[in-house]
């Protein structure tokens, strides 16, 4: 969805060997990443049931309306491939690196960095992220990194708010 004056580009390229590539179809692996139990625990909480295909049509169309939807391509044998999703919207910022393999790689940090240059570049003030659980470390430190502060206490965190310079 385009949530700017200017449209949502089809690749943001990142780095020679990642780029994140605007959503217009279900990668086959995504389904994989949201039946991980790990996956599911820091997305979505503890005691989540396996996504279905179902709730996951219904979970990209509900991103692609809040914001700009995203596979992380990440290149592996000179081909690009999805390793997860990302969601750029007003009062969320949503990353799953879905591959278990491509997380603790900086990946997630690069990825941030991009979308923050791209928020500022397209006017916005400031970034949210609605909530990051108190065990899931990982995302808390990739944002506190990213300049990110908590902002609020959530039932099971905090969430994060940056102010874009």
């Amino acid at each position: 969805m385009d949530i700017f004056q200017e449209s949502q580009p089809d690749f943001l390229p990142i780095s020679e060997r990642l780029q994140l590539k605007k959503f217009s179809d279900i990668v086959p692996q995504a389904l994989g990443w949201y039946q991980d139990e790990e996956t599911l625990r820091l997305v979505d909480g503890p005691d989540r049931d396996p996504y279905s295909e179902e709730t996951l049509v219904r979970m990209y169309s509900v991103l692609n309306q809040l914001g700009e939807l995203y596979y992380i391509e990440y290149k592996t044998d000179n081909e690009f491939r999805p390793i997860g999703d990302v969601t750029l919207a007003i009062r969320d910022l949503p990353i799953v690196i879905g591959d278990s393999a491509c997380r603790g790689k900086g990946i997630g940090f690069q990825v941030v960095q991009v979308l923050i240059k791209r928020a500022h570049n397209q006017g916005l003030k400031e970034l949210y992220v609605r909530e990051i659980y108190g065990y899931n470390t990982a995302s808390q430190k990739l944002f506190e990194k990213c300049g990110f502060i908590k902002d609020m206490k959530t039932k099971l965190g905090y969430s994060y708010r940056l102010m874009i310079e």
